[in-house]
């Protein structure tokens, strides 16, 4: 059974369809994350399933159950936000207590769960500061304990990383799924960074206008996307799109290599790539340019690693490759996904 489960959720505000007619449900114990970009219905989502917002339409359920008419409080989840939420008059140990004093649990039971929930994010010594003595990632591991108190059969995560700097972020991520596989907690979390979503989900839902585009692991959600938005959403840079015709050809830019550099015995299609611009990155090459195809030149880049010792200079014109096993194809109008046909 669906820990969590939507069947066509619908948010309309006016005439914005700010979710338009999701359905979804999570594995037990999962960690599903809800990516897209600002504006694609992902945190609207989540405050549906939390009962922060009421549907327009459409059912929640929870173990089984619907429960659209139950408050938040009653839904046994937690929600950790963007902001964190914390009382700033209250310490850490007044504001990790708080759901459970609200609830009337005893002092010494609210004392017993404070120093278990502590002891799991390594914040024990945090307990009489106030918030604002705190850190971005101490303030983010306490609003994370006042929700593991709680004991929740599910966690929702709204870009609860976004207020931290990169190299925390990095570090946060990984606590934050050790945390996760250690209670073993069905979480939903939502971002729009797509690094937090390949390195964190064990599935990825990817929202666009309001609607799930395309559900599937890292991996699938990568190498095969659904449609031309997932397809250029994720990745970094993202897939070349090439007309051709009446469809679309992708490939991602780590396929797109310089002829030589592809093993011989390899079923390729060739392009001559343009190339303008060459950025260095250390382990890898950006290179920017331009194919020709039916409809003009398109733009084009490759990520060369450094293994690839092939000279490249702007200016220049090169024979680049694809594997045709890596190529994707979608309709031209709809951008959907469909299947190969000969090149």
């Amino acid at each position: 059974m669906a820990v969590v489960e939507t069947r066509d959720i619908k948010k309309y505000f006016g005439e914005v369809r700010a979710v338009d007619g999701v359905d979804l449900s999570t594995h037990d114990g999962e960690f599903l994350v809800l990516l897209g970009p600002s504006g694609c219905g992902k945190t609207t989502l989540l405050r549906i399933i939390a009962g922060l917002e009421q549907p327009t339409a459409g059912e929640v359920l929870l173990g089984g159950e619907v429960v659209n008419g139950l408050p938040p409080r009653a839904r046994k989840i937690a929600m950790v936000f963007q902001s964190y939420a914390l009382y700033p008059h209250m310490s850490v140990f007044d504001n990790i207590a708080f759901p459970l004093k609200a609830h009337g649990v005893s002092k010494e039971a609210r004392k017993t769960k404070v120093g278990w929930a502590t002891s799991i994010l390594g914040i024990e010594k945090l307990l009489e500061r106030k918030p604002r003595e705190l850190s971005g990632g101490e303030k983010q591991r306490v609003a994370l304990a006042r929700a593991l108190v709680r004991e929740p059969s599910v966690f929702l995560l709204d870009e609860p990383l976004s207020n931290l700097d990169a190299q925390l972020r990095a570090s946060a991520r990984d606590e934050l799924q050790q945390l996760q596989r250690r209670t073993g907690i069905t979480t939903i979390y939502v971002t729009h960074d797509q690094v937090e979503a390949m390195g964190m989900g064990d599935r990825i839902a990817v929202m666009y206008q309001g609607k799930i585009r395309q559900l599937g692991t890292p991996q699938e959600v990568y190498d095969e996307p659904a449609d031309t938005f997932v397809a250029t959403f994720l990745g970094s840079p993202p897939m070349n799109l090439i007309e051709r015709e009446d469809r679309l050809v992708g490939f991602r830019p780590e396929r797109f290599l310089p002829t030589e550099a592809i093993e011989l015995h390899a079923d390729l299609v060739s392009f001559s790539f343009a190339v303008t611009r060459v950025e260095y990155l250390g382990a890898d090459r950006l290179v920017y340019g331009a194919v020709g195809d039916v409809s003009g030149d398109t733009k084009a880049v490759s990520r060369l690693p450094s293994t690839v010792t092939v000279p490249i200079q702007p200016g220049d014109s090169y024979d680049f490759a694809v594997q045709t096993a890596d190529l994707k194809f979608f309709d031209k109008v709809t951008g959907l996904r469909t299947g190969p046909r000969p090149f």
